[in-house]
C-alpha cells in the first residue's frame, strides 16, 4: 500500500505572520514523520497496489487533525485511526474538503 501523507497549510497572511510559518513548516515535519515513520506499517497491508491518501492539518484550537481522503479498507482506516490517537491528532470532521469517506 503506498501512503501518502499531504499537510494542508495556512495560507500565508499578509502582513507576514511569524507563528503561520512556523506552524506550516511543523506541519509538513509532522506530515513527512507520519508517513515514513508511524504508518510505515500499512506499506505492508494487503493489498499493496491500493494508495491511501491522508490530509493533515490544523483545526482552530491548533490541534492536528487528520482525515482519509479515498476509499479504503476498514482495516487501513482502523491503523491510521489507532496511530493518530496515539499521537494526539484529533479526526478532521469537516466536509469542506473532497472525501469520500464518511464521518
Amino acid at each position: 500500500m503506498t501512503i501518502t501523507v499531504l499537510p494542508i497549510a495556512e495560507p500565508e497572511i499578509k502582513p507576514a505572520n511569524p507563528l503561520v510559518k512556523v506552524m506550516n513548516d511543523q506541519l509538513v515535519l509532522l506530515a513527512r514523520e507520519l508517513q515514513d515513520l508511524h504508518l510505515k506499517d500499512l506499506e505492508l497491508m494487503e493489498p499493496l497496489f491500493e494508495d491511501i491518501v491522508i490530509y493533515i492539518g490544523y483545526n482552530s484550537k491548533q490541534g492536528v487533525r487528520w482525515k482519509i481522503v479515498n476509499d479504503v479498507p476498514e482495516s487501513a482506516i482502523a491503523e491510521v485511526a489507532r496511530q493518530c490517537d496515539k499521537l494526539g491528532y484529533v479526526r478532521w470532521k469537516t466536509a469542506t474538503l473532497n472525501a469520500f469517506n464518511r464521518d
